[in-house]
Formats: structure tokens, sequence, C-alpha cells
């Protein structure tokens, strides 16, 4: 039970766990980046016009996008792994 916790959501998104948190801290980086900036724009609009929009952009295509093309392909991997 305890384990299901920590890979449910993984797994529902055909990650392992370690895989899930590599993508997690990733986005964490992106996000922290995005904010950083946006904070900065706040004060000087000239600054950094474009590195939110630019950053939400970038993290879906990788979220949303890539996802559906990874699938089949993860599901693929997994699958010769275990036939092993």
């Amino acid at each position: 039970m305890l384990r299901e916790l920590f890979t449910e959501h993984p797994n529902s998104v055909e990650e392992t766990y370690a895989e899930h948190m590599g993508m997690a801290f990733s986005f964490a980086g992106h996000m922290l980046r995005g904010a950083i900036a946006c904070f900065i724009h706040g004060f000087l609009p000239f600054l950094f016009v474009k590195t939110g929009s630019a950053t939400i952009d970038e993290l879906h295509g990788r979220m949303v996008a890539n996802r559906q093309q990874q699938a089949p392909d993860r599901l693929a991997a997994r699958a010769a792994a275990v036939q092993r």
C-alpha cells in the first residue's frame, strides 16, 4: 500500500518513480527560472518580455505533446525488458 502511494501517479503517466522525479525536478527548475524572470519583469517591464510565456510553451510541449509521442515507445521498451 505504501509503495502504491509513490508509484501510482508515475505509472499512470508511463514513468518509473525515478523518471517521474527527474521530470518533476526538471520542471521545477524551469518554472523557478520563469518565475524569477516574471518577477523581475514586473519591476522592469523591458526585461524578460517573453520569458514567462516561452517557459510555459516549452513546458506544455514537454509535458503534453511529447508524452503522447513517447508513450508507445516507453511501453514497447518496458515490454521488451519484461521479456528478457
